[in-house]
């Protein structure tokens, strides 16, 4: 072979989810670092986090949430329209509920277990809760009333149903944005003609847009993961987790046993699938979650980690996961069901047994309605809390870990997202297609 034909070796880029992993390390030290040496409140950590690092890190998640209503939308739509009939579309969606509902209920119990069990709030040291608590009172107080102002019975449901859809989305209302896809891919699915095939194909190039753009705006993903992760270390470092511990113990505790445990055993015994190999293929996900804390803002890469990790067929995906981000938020049900009765113990109300259980069936529908963005659950919690005679202002005392909290309950959600669509896939597939993991 002449000289001048000899191939040239490739060198293979670095995959995504190991930048972020580097971002994230990387961040961690930098801010332990600067906490340690100047403190907090240092003038130029101050500066650097109100100037650099925090609008940076902004900056990304903006630039994601910008997309995921068009993401959203075009790929439920395009889910939909793919199943071929209604018949699939209720197959896939009463699986999906019904998966969604159990585990839902697996990981609160899980929750409420542990809390009843370990009593973590009978270990707090109450100077310094009472200091943490008039620390946050402004933005304890915020969320309160942003809990009153909440729908509740009766009108959270009429309050899917969108009566503007534009206005819907402007007011990031997902749940009337995903209604209002359902219908149109409903529609597309009864419709035939070729104005209906040119909409639909309309709709299939928002998504490849869509898709395509955040292609791009994910590659800023480690450098902002470094940001994130500068600005919790260098603001508190491992002091509140410290002053918390019993707490965030419990919290990380159950999730762990809720994501490795409940959620192998259900992959392994209902679809038949490696738990390790399932995890292996969902790690840029994973990193994607734990960084950003929103499972709206891990959409895309889950959606992409589904095709081309799981193998999962994409009308299964694009439906289960666009849903998922929003209404299977078993994490976040988890977490809510253990604060709930933490600031319980820590106030000295006892709670029933009947009243636990409300907080349990609470926390099911309140994860399912729970937004998808950094904090969405806080006003949740002071809802339920109000409901069973708890100061609802006692989520004060855990906003200064609730970051770190979040993170790792969004990780749970959008691994559950992606493990309900392997369920509900491997029950969809014929034999000849069925590729996803672990076969």
């Amino acid at each position: 072979m002449p000289r001048n034909e000899t191939p040239v070796a490739k060198r293979d880029r670095m995959p995504l989810h190991w930048k972020m992993a580097i971002g994230f390390i990387a961040g961690l030290v930098a801010g332990l670092i600067a906490y340690g040496t100047a403190g907090a409140d240092a003038e130029w950590v101050q500066w650097l986090t109100n100037y650099v690092t925090q609008p940076a890190g902004q900056l990304f998640l903006r630039l994601i949430f910008m997309l995921v209503i068009p993401l959203l939308f075009s790929a439920l739509v395009v889910g939909i329209a793919e199943m071929g009939d209604v018949r699939a579309l209720g197959r896939v969606g009463w699986r999906t509920l019904g998966y969604t509902v159990f585990i839902s209920g697996i990981a609160v119990m899980i929750g409420l277990l542990l809390v009843n069990w370990l009593e973590p709030g009978a270990g707090v040291d109450r100077a310094a809760a009472a200091q943490m608590l008039a620390d946050s009172s402004d933005r304890a107080s915020a969320i309160v009333r942003d809990s009153a102002g909440q729908a509740q019975g009766v009108n959270m449901l009429l309050e899917i149903v969108p009566d503007n859809i534009i206005t819907a989305a402007a007011n990031n209302a997902i749940l009337a944005v995903m209604f209002f896809a359902i219908m149109v891919g409903v529609g597309i699915v009864l419709s035939r003609g070729p104005a209906v095939d040119s909409l639909k194909r309309g709709i299939e190039g928002l998504f490849e847009v869509s898709m395509t753009l955040i292609g791009l705006v994910i590659r800023l993903a480690p450098y902002a993961v470094f940001c994130f992760m500068f600005n919790l270390a260098a603001l508190f470092g491992w002091d509140l987790l410290a002053r918390l511990g019993a707490y965030v113990g419990v919290v990380l505790l159950a999730l762990s046993l809720h994501m490795f445990v409940v959620y192998s055993l259900l992959l392994k015994t209902i679809a038949g699938k490696s738990p390790l190999a399932f995890f292996k293929g969902i790690q840029e996900a994973m990193v994607m979650a734990f960084s950003t804390a929103s499972s709206n803002a891990t959409l895309p890469t889950a959606l992409k980690v589904a095709e081309t990790e799981l193998r999962l067929p994409a009308k299964v995906s694009r439906f289960v996961l666009t849903v998922g981000a929003t209404a299977n938020q078993n994490g976040t049900a988890l977490f809510e069901g253990v604060t709930v009765l933490f600031l319980a113990q820590f106030f000295g109300v006892e709670l029933s047994l009947a009243q636990q259980a409300m907080v349990m069936f609470v926390c099911i529908l309140g994860g399912i309605g729970t937004a998808g963005v950094p904090a969405g659950s806080l006003p949740v919690v002071a809802l339920i809390c109000g409901m069973v005679g708890v100061p609802p202002e006692g989520i004060g005392l855990i906003l200064g870990v609730d970051r770190f909290l979040d993170m790792c309950r969004t990780t749970v959600n959008v691994s559950g997202d992606l493990g309900i669509a392997t369920l509900v896939a491997g029950r969809e597939v014929e034999p000849a297609d069925a590729r996803a993991v672990g076969e």
